[in-house]
């Protein structure tokens, strides 16, 4: 078995094994997002109808997998891709009419207040979310009672309490994983500004091994794609799970 075919694996995500792993690893601008979009999506109730905020969207792999698996009506924004790029994707796979893209930067978004009944964010968060102000401006854009859920890159200890970033981990993100925090970090950011009630926060159990076969299957897929994933197969394959994984975090408006 290739490690493409690897990506099927309707044990653990029954859902995102219902997607070709090459048409996803064809949108790739991060780690396995259909596995951590099925993971996390367990930890919130989305509902057909629900108008869906899909922060940092990329090239609109999670927008499909919500229009299709879960219902509800979809604003994909991310500040990178085009609308015209991530249209193209919402119209072949026939989910134009539930799916809007949006160009917007995280900290300008162009939408009035309580407009969503739901944000989700995939491998983003991490970019811009970490700053002490930023989750009460986001949560002006959710509904009363309204879902917020994260997936983000996570260490299963704090790098200020480690008084360094992991040397396997520096070489390859440097600075950048200061804000890849651990699950009770995100709880007690989001919970001390008393604008949502936080949930669930957990590190993903296992989600180094999906971080590295997802990296694999990338390779394989793509072998020009070796240059910038080889150092990162070598970091997770030197973590063996001892610091990096994904933490995954769900809340609701107060």
């Amino acid at each position: 078995m290739t490690a493409v075919d690897e990506l099927i694996r309707p044990d653990r995500y029954p859902r995102s094994s219902g997607y070709d792993p090459r048409w996803l690893l064809g949108l790739d601008m991060g780690p396995n997002p259909l596995w951590l979009l099925e993971d996390l999506a367990g930890d919130l109730d989305l509902r057909p109808g629900m108008r869906v905020l899909d922060l940092g969207s990329g090239k609109g792999a999670t927008s499909v997998f919500l229009a299709r698996e879960f219902g509800v009506q979809v604003v994909a924004a991310d500040w990178w891709i085009s609308t015209e790029e991530a249209s193209a994707v919402f119209a072949e796979a026939g989910v134009a009419d539930r799916v809007e893209a949006v160009r917007a930067e995280a900290h300008t978004l162009p939408f009035e207040g309580e407009s969503f009944d739901a944000i989700v964010s995939i491998d983003a968060f991490e970019y811009f979310g970490t700053g002490d102000h930023y989750l009460p401006y986001l949560v002006r854009f959710l509904r009363p009672g309204g879902q917020l859920g994260i997936a983000t890159p996570g260490m299963t200890r704090e790098v200020r309490d480690l008084g360094e970033i992991p040397a396997h981990v520096k070489k390859v993100v440097g600075w950048e994983a200061i804000a890849w925090h651990t699950a009770a970090w995100w709880r007690f950011q989001w919970e001390i500004t008393e604008q949502v009630t936080v949930t669930s926060a957990r590190l993903q159990e296992e989600g180094w091994r999906d971080w590295l076969l997802w990296t694999r299957a990338a390779v394989e897929h793509r072998p020009e794609a070796a240059i910038t994933q080889q150092p990162v197969l070598d970091m997770l394959t030197a973590d063996q799970g001892e610091f990096l994984s994904f933490t995954l975090v769900t809340a609701s408006k107060n």
